[in-house]
């Protein structure tokens, strides 16, 4: 197994070469050479499998036992996961008829980064260990680790690197908006490898700064940079274990022969996108949803087949459905090509999704015909660069109607804004009329991912139950959750829904770098003088 960019190209990486390259130098991302079939018996095989047993099973169908043996990888995954709460690491819970909830947010950070970035800090430790034996001196390899987070990637990926030797990290985050709970998460790591960087701007902001670091290859050859962010594939490959956890949870409750659909909350495409490798992979699924809030890019391109920053018109709700109308100029609900819109579920507010650009490669792919597959491969990468630049110069993309037919085909895409998550984080916590088994607190992303589903269950058979990924825990975005239930005199939000993890958090000492203007010479500079090794490239 090989990995190559999607902008193409003559590079062909080992797995150890893609997880520490992380960002391909011609900015694309790399994906596997092939996308290995399950073996026949899976579904006998693998059913009583732990989430540990799945990984091991799933991970080795990617990387070859020349790479990282059996017994390496097993004890690479059985580490990872030991700072799991839950003992299923990921497990299914009912809420109500046809209706699960995946909860991705029992690690060591609330979130459900945890899942792939436990396992990626483990991998690049692992790796660095094996470089660097009978190594001394100049000859010794290091590892720069930077990263852009919305929220919750940066206190996972730090709390997976924390303390590893030979690995220093850099977090970028948009400064002011990210919850009080994730910023104190980061900032009050004081680990001397662990740096936070507070950039006055949005999470693109951030995330162009991380990108051309990782292009400009003088400074990349000094440092040594790896990935955290979803660009890198390890995070992909790690997280379509738990599609298959699901699966197997889900039809023991429901029966075999159960028609599953995922409902996936995402602003970076990841978590989805790994859901769409386990269903070509061949784990059975009905159309996967793609869940945005009012930052809506995704929506927008299933809808109009066009990839563009800012809309020339509004998505609004229609019998369930949605329609098109122009926006009118000036209209202060309008998304602006200036800017990402603040929401109540901030680690989804990010303007362009980085891990789209794997899915169109595949799309581009199978679009075209009638020409040999290195020919095939080649115009796919072509496509690809050519949507990518369009992006960046024009800030917009259109696919052609074929690619868009494929989409449709695999994917739905529900947008809900910040009303719609209050009303459903009301409407499961109160649990009026039997509405849920239970009351339920829900975060406002796992809200996103609710309040879609409920949409998309209109327009479902009657023989299709649906498993909402919830990927972080209600107190880490305690504004949301209070303002939703302000209410309900019942709750008490230190009793009902706050960890002890957190409880004294935001009191703690804190360390963080600020930067007042999102500028790549300014982070450029900070790593440098961080490390030791002065200003400049």
């Amino acid at each position: 197994m090989k990995y190559f960019s999607t902008r193409g190209g003559d590079q062909h990486l080992s797995f150890e070469e893609t997880v520490l390259t992380g960002l391909a130098p011609n900015g694309g991302l790399y994906i596997p050479s092939q996308i290995p079939a399950l073996p026949k018996d899976w579904q006998t095989s693998w059913a009583n499998y732990s989430f540990q047993d799945l990984s091991h099973a799933i991970l080795s169908l990617f990387v070859p036992i020349t790479e990282i043996s059996s017994a390496e990888l097993r004890s690479l995954i059985e580490r990872s996961y030991s700072t799991f709460r839950h003992p299923d690491v990921t497990p299914v819970r009912k809420l109500r008829d046809r209706e699960f909830v995946l909860e991705l947010w029992h690690g060591p950070t609330f979130a459900f980064k945890d899942v792939a970035l436990q396992l990626l800090g483990n991998l690049f430790e692992f790796f660095l260990k094996r470089r660097n034996k009978g190594k001394a001196g100049s000859s010794h390899e290091t590892l720069t680790v930077v990263g852009a987070t919305s929220g919750d990637t940066g206190s996972a990926a730090i709390y997976g690197l924390r303390g590893k030797s030979d690995i220093s990290i850099f977090i970028l985050h948009p400064k002011n908006r990210v919850s009080p709970i994730q910023e104190a998460q980061m900032t009050t790591v004081t680990d001397s490898n662990v740096h936070n960087i507070a950039v006055k701007g949005t999470f693109d902001d951030c995330q162009d700064i991380v990108k051309a670091l990782f292009a400009d290859k003088a400074f990349n050859d000094k440092y040594h940079l790896g990935a955290v962010n979803s660009i890198n594939w390890a995070r992909i490959l790690a997280q379509i274990v738990y599609y298959f956890l699901a699966y197997f949870q889900a039809t023991r409750l429901i029966g075999a022969g159960a028609r599953l659909q995922f409902v996936v909350p995402t602003g970076n495409f990841g978590d989805v996108l790994a859901g769409w490798y386990a269903k070509r992979m061949g784990l059975p699924m009905e159309k996967l949803v793609v869940a945005t809030n009012s930052n809506d890019i995704l929506t927008r391109f299933w809808a109009t087949g066009r990839y563009e920053k800012s809309a020339s018109f509004e998505l609004q709700p229609l019998d369930g459905r949605h329609s098109l109308t122009e926006s009118v100029s000036g209209d202060p609900e309008s998304k602006s090509a200036s800017g990402v819109k603040e929401t109540l579920s901030p680690a989804m507010d990010i303007l362009v999704s980085s891990n789209f650009e794997r899915l169109l490669w595949y799309l581009a792919h199978e679009s075209l015909s009638d020409v040999s597959e290195t020919e095939r491969s080649e115009n796919a990468s072509k496509m690809v660069r050519g949507w990518m630049d369009n992006l960046k110069n024009n800030g917009r993309a259109a696919v052609p109607a074929r690619v868009l037919e494929l989409a449709r085909k695999e994917f739905s895409a529900e947008r809900v804004d910040d009303d719609e998550i209050l009303e459903t984080i009301r409407l499961y916590y109160e649990a009026r009329d039997g509405f849920v088994n239970e009351s339920y607190i829900s975060d406002p992303h796992t809200a996103v991912g609710l309040a879609a589903a409920r949409r998309t269950a209109l327009q479902n058979s009657p023989g299709v139950h649906q498993v909402i990924l919830s990927t972080a825990h209600p107190a880490k975005f305690s504004e949301a959750v209070t303002k939703a239930l302000s209410s309900n005199p019942s709750l008490d939000f230190d009793q009902d829904v706050l960890p002890s993890q957190f409880k004294g958090l935001l009191e703690k000492e804190r360390r963080v770098i600020d930067v007042e203007e999102p500028s790549v010479e300014k982070v450029r500079v900070v790593i440098s003088r961080t490390l030791g090794y002065g200003v400049g490239k």
